[in-house]
């Protein structure tokens, strides 16, 4: 019964016997994706598409989460953030920690990576400690870099010392702590930098530099005509990733120095913390939240448009 019945349905179709069949696995090839895909979606949807709309919402509203009365006040929120000198503030530590530390993570991870780009013993040894630095939490890198830089008994002071040097306070100095916390992500990302630097190396055709080494080019005549250029496209893509991640700085802070001393480290992210965790003031760390999420998008747009006039993509 049941196969005149499918007989029927394919003389009805007018489709061959093959096609239906493709047809079928098609179908159920598809409705195994969805639901493959669907708890993953619904995760996405429930923990990021909805707190990304209803902050929007917040942004224009006086709340606190904690009263159901939300009064509608427009832009207030984004002329009030203009015009506090807090934010500026912020601002201003936010843009010296992106000069501190996009360059410095490039330099130390394209050196690096240069160091390890050879065949030597237990160089396998050296690249995994390179990448170690992005497994260890940043609980225990603030740790880490508490005590190394600790004013009475931290051992980088006990360097000083030695070498007859004056003692630093460090994160306890107003002037030192935003640099300390610079020196502290530096370390933490460098391995990231040195994987990536290190795939673009190995990437250079050995031809050209055993081309430029016959026409009695130097080694840092080779580099800097040859090698350099053929890394752009991922130095290009390491300044916009680690621009990103040094605009949302926020854990190294909170943990190292919750923004002290007098204020010295309180960078965006964690003055929108303390606005919205500690203040109350929801809707206006929402708008400072989605203030920041623009200029990110800018300032990504402007790196890609400009980064492409001295990228060489090789063909």
């Amino acid at each position: 019964m049941a196969a005149s019945t499918a007989a029927a349905s394919r003389r009805r179709s007018g489709a061959p016997p093959g096609e239906v069949r493709n047809r079928a696995m098609a179908r159920s090839e598809s409705l195994a994706g969805w639901a493959f895909v669907t708890p993953a979606s619904v995760i996405i949807l429930l923990f990021g598409a909805v707190p990304i709309v209803w902050s929007l919402v917040m942004s224009f509203q006086q709340n606190n989460l904690l009263s159901p009365h939300t009064p509608f006040v427009g832009l207030r929120n984004y002329r009030t953030l203009i015009h506090d000198p807090a934010v500026l503030s912020a601002t201003e530590h936010t843009i010296v920690y992106t000069a501190l530390f996009v360059p410095g993570t490039m330099i130390v991870g394209l050196f690096l990576a240069v160091a390890m780009n050879r065949q030597i013993r237990f160089i396998n040894f050296y690249r995994t400690a390179a990448y170690a630095t992005m497994a260890i939490s940043t609980i225990s890198e603030a740790l880490v870099f508490i005590w190394l830089f600790d004013p009475s008994y931290g051992i980088v002071n006990y360097g000083f010392s030695l070498l007859g040097l004056p003692q630093q306070q460090f994160l306890n100095d107003p002037s030192q702590a935003l640099f300390v916390v610079a020196v502290m992500t530096i370390w933490g990302w460098a391995g990231f930098a040195v994987v990536i630097y290190l795939a673009a190396l190995q990437g250079v055709p050995r031809e050209l530099t055993e081309a430029a080494a016959i026409d009695g080019a130097g080694r840092w005549a080779t580099f800097r005509r040859i090698t350099l250029p053929l890394l752009s496209p991922a130095s290009l893509f390491l300044a916009v990733w680690l621009t990103i991640n040094a605009l949302q700085l926020f854990d190294e802070v909170y943990l190292s120095t919750q923004g002290g001393p007098l204020g010295a480290t309180t960078v965006v992210v964690y003055y929108l913390y303390v606005q919205a965790f500690q203040n109350f003031s929801f809707g206006y760390a929402s708008a400072i939240a989605y203030m920041l999420f623009i200029v990110i998008l800018v300032v990504t747009a402007i790196q890609f448009r400009v980064g492409r006039r001295f990228t060489y993509y090789r063909s």
